[in-house]
């Protein structure tokens, strides 16, 4: 799995939100300045956002955006899904339809298949208040295996 930019700053964006929202609606010029992330490309990953239905948008003086349900209840993988962050660790092999696959590729693949599975599960169960309230832990035991992608 490489998590790109859009999933990534998606997520950094979203917890600015929800550590605001309470006070008011925000807009992403504000966003953008505390987040040092580029306007144009917040305007891109909140129309998905919004057409995704994570956040509501509203206009004139008082505008800006909330996020449309509680942070308590907006998973990781909702967000991740609205700005097409692929989840999948299996994605490249399983476009390789016409290949043909020898028996020890087919093993391999399942392992792949598995830790997807259990990745997304991990991901589901994460919810935007865990982060944004600081309730996640680091393994030091883990590698660094996941890598972050300008694609």
């Amino acid at each position: 799995m490489k998590l790109n930019t859009q999933g990534r700053y998606a997520l950094i964006a979203l917890v600015d939100l929800s550590n605001r929202s309470n006070e008011k609606r925000v807009s992403l010029s504000e966003i953008s300045e505390r987040q040092n992330i580029s306007l144009p490309y917040l305007e891109q990953l909140f129309v998905k956002l919004r057409r995704a239905g994570v956040v509501k948008s509203f206009r004139g003086a008082t505008g800006g955006y909330v996020i449309s349900k509680s942070a308590e209840t907006l998973r990781i993988t909702e967000i991740l899904k609205a700005v097409d962050q692929d989840l999948d660790l299996a994605a490249e092999r399983k476009k390789e339809v016409e290949k043909v696959e020898t028996k020890e590729e087919v093993l391999a693949g399942k392992m792949w298949e598995q830790l997807s599975a259990s990745m997304y599960v991990f991901l589901h169960q994460v919810r935007l208040s865990d982060i944004a309230n600081d309730q996640l832990n680091p393994c030091p035991a883990v590698p660094n295996f996941v890598s972050v992608s300008d694609n």
